[in-house]
């Protein structure tokens, strides 16, 4: 069978990963119908995101004022059986960008999650050393911040590893309603990730995400934090999943 067309194509860059362990059950909500969770060593993890948006297109078209911009998002880890295999994928709590159009686009076309912010960036290097900061503003919670400092230098994914687990999830599945899911494939080589060696989280969680999230994430040390290179990525129409293929 072929695969659906290629809605998006961009470059994701900087991707500051900063992950936390939380409780299994306040995800289970969230789950998509037909998915389940994907665990870490028996770990449900979430992970707070941050990255760059540049030469985004659209269907082949770059849109005036919207093809370089941030997105910040709170995603988990799940997998779905297709009937032959396990595919590796995310959800979504939360994501939001500086683009009202953006928004409306992806909670049109596949039930996403996404909200609308200011927000700004400072991505600085030296010789030996990379800073990343991403920086958002809601009415409701005011300035947050993520930031770190790596080393310059960029390391190869691991197979078993944290970073691989975090970082080799290729599809995303969201709730259409309960008995139909949307699923749609991500796709983009293994990236390469700097070695961390700061980091900082000043967010308003339990109105960003919601109280559930606060007592694993507020003045919680990170389970693990990564900085990704990031890739060139397409992301492909969305397809949806109506019962387990038998």
């Amino acid at each position: 069978m072929s695969q659906p067309s290629v809605f998006l194509s961009a470059r994701w860059e900087n991707l500051v990963m900063i992950n936390y362990e939380v409780d299994p059950a306040i995800l289970i909500p969230h789950l998509p119908p037909f998915t389940e969770l994907d665990l870490f060593e028996g770990k449900a993890l979430v992970s707070v995101v941050g990255f760059m948006f540049r030469k985004t297109k659209v269907m082949g078209i770059s849109w005036p004022l919207h093809s370089t911009f941030e997105e910040v998002n709170l995603r988990y880890y799940v997998k779905h059986f297709d009937g032959h295999q396990w595919k590796r994928g995310v959800g979504f709590i939360s994501e939001i960008v500086p683009k009202p159009m953006i928004s409306i686009m992806a909670n049109m076309l596949y039930n996403e999650h996404y909200s609308t912010a200011w927000m700004k960036h400072q991505i600085t290097s030296t010789e030996n050393e990379i800073t990343v900061s991403f920086d958002w503003k809601k009415l409701s919670t005011g300035w947050n911040r993520m930031r770190l400092t790596a080393e310059k230098n960029t390391l190869p994914l691991e197979p078993g590893t944290e970073a691989w687990f975090i970082l080799e999830h290729y599809w995303g599945y969201n709730k259409l309603n309960e008995t139909t899911t949307i699923e749609y494939a991500v796709e983009h080589p293994t990236w390469q990730i700097h070695p961390v060696k700061t980091v900082e989280l000043k967010a308003d969680i339990t109105k960003l995400y919601g109280a559930a999230f606060s007592p694993f994430i507020d003045h919680v040390a990170p389970h693990s934090v990564f900085l990704a290179k990031g890739s060139a990525v397409i992301v492909r129409k969305p397809v949806k999943i109506k019962a387990k293929n038998k």
